[in-house]
């Protein structure tokens, strides 16, 4: 059996890698939560295009997500140079990534087809430059450290910053927007509010993404030896069952994240009268409040991961996590708009919960690849962490899907008011309709076989054939 070439065990990854590794995940994230959040409300409210036609491009365009993120995968797995296998992606990626989320962005004048034409393209192409810089970002975690608690505490910096970049993205998007809006004159351009601001951030997300490449390191490699048989990795991964349950487990969790996110915006602005409120004389949007509260919440989460499966495992702490966000995410179906307070508590619990689980899901499609390694002598790192690029976008997708045609469904009509089938429809796509996703999440880690011990049995055995195999 071959095994894995690693450097000195005693290098390891210090803070100022571990907060070079996170700085990527600050970039990606507000990207991120930019399309998550408010991709479908610029669609259907700037843009004009229907709700149900935006659901169904979301869900259209990931069939070649089906194919794309594997690919990224395997051409990651065989890329050869001076910098490894995984950062020159980042390093070449950055700023494709950046101009292709503006040109997303812009509104041509289009016809009704143009327009959604205009949109099935750029938004593809968007996905497919995530693809390219997120899919061996991810992966990096995989070869940063060959240690399990490194992983965890890596994962943890990256969501930390993760959820960093988050706010930062909530708290300036408006402001920036409205900035923008009004250079022109004295009629507001949204358009252009949206086109220079998303210049804005993609500007700093092409800058971290740099920062990432040059602090972080490659570890671990492939040895020389191993085949480059793609069929045989293929072949692998798909008897592969912890990476079959962990890709269900995170594509429903990333389904309740997209619902909840999506339907914000539009249950705020739509079935709230107030639309802010004052807060030590300073006024507050309710939407900005609830998603920054919300992502501050997720960093506590983060935050509390690894204490908290240090005791109880980490398959545990996600199982649990999971099945409390469910139970929560269903309390906000009962709360009125004059319960803002409470509101905004539920929200500081449900995201607390899913912000726990997301370092652990890195950690554990780490854990997987050891577990790859060890049972069929072969490292396909890039492959494995595909899944996790995939598993955000479908779960994006599938959410954002569901949320358009579910709007359609409700009643929906952009920019007007709303019927009371369309306001019930708009509390049940915050509360009960996202929780399924978290439930079916929590059901799926139950059948996680990759518990705590078996990891370390995992990781001890491979560190004694890696040393072995390693030159003196």
């Amino acid at each position: 059996m071959t095994n894995t070439k690693i450097t000195t065990t005693t290098n390891r990854p210090d803070f100022k890698e571990k907060v070079g590794y996170g700085l990527g995940d600050f970039a990606s994230s507000m990207y991120w939560k930019i399309f998550s959040v408010y991709l479908m409300v610029f669609y259907t409210d700037v843009f004009g295009i229907s709700a149900a036609a935006v659901g169904t491009m979301f869900l259209v365009t990931r069939i070649w997500d089906t194919v794309n993120d594997p690919i990224m995968g395997v051409l990651s797995d065989r890329a050869e140079s001076r910098w490894g296998k995984f950062r020159p992606f980042l390093l070449f990626g950055a700023i494709p990534f950046a101009v292709i989320g503006v040109i997303t962005f812009i509104t041509p004048d289009l016809s009704t087809t143009g327009k959604l034409v205009y949109a099935y393209v750029t938004y593809t192409l968007m996905m497919m430059a995530y693809t390219s810089v997120n899919v061996p970002y991810a992966s990096l975690l995989g070869v940063i450290s060959p240690y399990s608690e490194d992983r965890t505490s890596l994962a943890s910096y990256r969501m930390v910053f993760a959820f960093a970049g988050s706010i930062f993205a909530f708290l300036l998007i408006d402001p920036l927007i409205g900035f923008f809006s009004n250079l022109a004159g004295d009629s507001p351009d949204l358009q252009q509010g949206w086109t220079y601001t998303m210049v804005v951030y993609g500007i700093i997300a092409a800058t971290l993404f740099y920062f990432t490449f040059l602090l972080t390191r490659e570890r671990i490699s492939p040895p020389k030896e191993q085949s480059k048989s793609i069929k045989q990795d293929f072949t692998n991964l798909l008897h592969n069952k912890p990476w079959f349950i962990l890709l269900g487990a995170a594509l429903s969790t990333l389904i309740f994240n997209s619902m909840r996110d999506g339907s914000a915006v539009y249950y705020f602005k739509y079935y709230f009268e107030i639309q802010s409120f004052d807060f030590l004389g300073v006024s507050l949007g309710i939407t900005t409040t609830y998603l920054v509260v919300g992502q501050a919440a997720n960093i506590v989460g983060v935050v509390l991961a690894k204490p908290i499966s240090s005791v109880i495992g980490k398959k545990q702490t996600f199982m649990y996590a999971m099945f409390l966000a469910a139970i929560f995410s269903c309390g906000l179906y009962f709360i009125s708009e004059q319960q803002f307070l409470i509101i905004l508590a539920l929200q500081v619990i449900v995201s607390m919960c899913a912000g726990i689980i997301f370092p652990l899901l890195w950690s554990m499609y780490a854990d997987i690849a050891d577990y790859s390694e060890h049972t069929t002598g072969r490292r396909a790192t890039g492959l494995i962490f595909s899944s996790s690029s995939f598993s955000q976008k479908m779960g994006w997708t599938l959410g954002g899907a569901i949320t358009g045609w579910s709007l359609a469904l409700f009643g929906y009509e952009a920019n007007v008011e709303q019927s009371e089938q369309a306001k019930e429809g708009l509390r049940l796509m915050i509360s009960f309709l996202p929780a399924i996703g978290a439930l079916i999440s929590g059901l799926f880690i139950i059948f996680y076989k990759l518990t705590d011990d078996v990891v370390f049995d995992i990781n001890k055995q491979l560190n004694v054939k890696r040393a072995t195999n390693t030159p003196s």
